[in-house]
């Protein structure tokens, strides 16, 4: 059966190399990678090539709840669009797209199927908005 795929997006006002380097460097990923105020991303690593491997951990500030996200990159094209496979199977694509000083980040990914659609919808715009935010005030 066909994935469902799911399609969020936002125009941060920052160049694409702001934006690609804030969006694939750890030391920034741990500062935007989580949904809601109430969680933090403890740790990631970012092997940034084809076969390299994409990790982070994401937790309830408060300790009650946390998880792993792994995904192995299946594109790299700088600047442009990264593809990678979650360690569920599921697949999501990033495309970044340069609009004169200001730069489009268009995610595509595979739905799952623990959660309903627009759950995932607004859990990943969230942490894409936070992406956005963090990146125009840093």
């Amino acid at each position: 059966m066909q994935a469902t795929k799911i399609k969020v997006a936002a125009t941060i006002a920052a160049d694409i190399k702001k934006v690609w380097d804030y969006y694939t460097q750890p030391e920034h990923i741990t500062k935007w990678n989580f949904a809601d105020e109430s969680w933090h991303c403890q740790a990631a690593e970012n092997d940034l090539k084809v076969g390299g491997k994409l990790k982070s951990r994401m937790e309830a500030k408060d300790g009650s709840f946390g998880f792993d996200f792994e995904a192995v990159y299946d594109e790299v094209n700088e600047h442009k669009k990264i593809t990678y496979t979650i360690a569920d199977g599921r697949q999501a694509t990033t495309e970044f797209e340069d609009l004169g000083g200001k730069t489009q980040v268009t995610i595509v990914f595979d739905a799952e199927n623990a959660n309903p659609e627009e759950m995932q919808k607004a859990g990943w715009q969230a942490i894409l908005d936070n992406f956005k935010k963090y990146t125009e005030t840093h």
